[in-house]
């Protein structure tokens, strides 16, 4: 018997990442708490915070343009997923063009909270608390995205196991149905 390890038990721990020391589920979970106490501190600065309508007028401007970067960087992911889907570019293209719309995307999404702060949103309407939910869930996911593009770039010389497929099709699912949600409600409140 060799004294030497096989080369599959080489490597990291499967609780930790290659990209530094700690394991994924504690910076996963520090992750998703900081997302939840800044969500809760908008929205009780929301609820404190009154701007004049100039303020108001530059903020809503900040959000629409948040949107655009945001969920135009979603919508470009996504169509670079379908596109591999469909045969038309590799894994590797794909997931190298979502991890370069990462920033856009979470500077959308912060773009688009900071502003939501200055444009009074009506927190007893059920509809204003149902679209913050939509935000919170749709950080909450893209936290989880991250992990789970690190896992599809891991398998991207190969085709990714079936369960990591489905892991994908729901984080997309998700992020459309957050971001067209939000999207929806925010039109609706701004008509009433």
């Amino acid at each position: 018997m060799s004294s030497h390890p096989s080369i599959s038990s080489v490597g990291p721990p499967p609780d930790r990442d290659n990209t530094g020391p700690l394991p994924v589920w504690w910076t996963s979970a520090a992750g998703a708490l900081l997302i939840c106490l800044g969500w809760t501190a908008c929205v009780w600065i929301s609820t404190h915070l009154r701007a004049d309508p100039a303020l108001h007028t530059a903020a809503l401007f900040v959000h629409l343009a948040s949107l655009v970067l945001g969920f135009g960087a979603v919508l470009v992911a996504d169509y670079y997923g379908l596109l591999w889907l469909t045969g038309r570019c590799e894994l590797g293209e794909a997931v190298g063009c979502a991890a370069r719309l990462h920033t856009p995307i979470w500077a959308g999404l912060a773009g688009l909270v900071a502003s939501g702060i200055m444009l009074h949103p009506d927190l007893a309407s059920p509809l204003t608390r149902i679209k913050l939910a939509l935000v919170l869930l749709l950080a909450l996911n893209g936290l989880q995205a991250a992990i789970l593009r690190r896992r599809i770039a891991g398998a991207a010389a190969a085709s990714p196991p079936a369960r990591t497929l489905m892991w994908g099709a729901a984080t997309a699912l998700i992020s459309q149905v957050c971001w067209w949600g939000a999207l929806a409600i925010g039109f609706l409140n701004n008509q009433g």
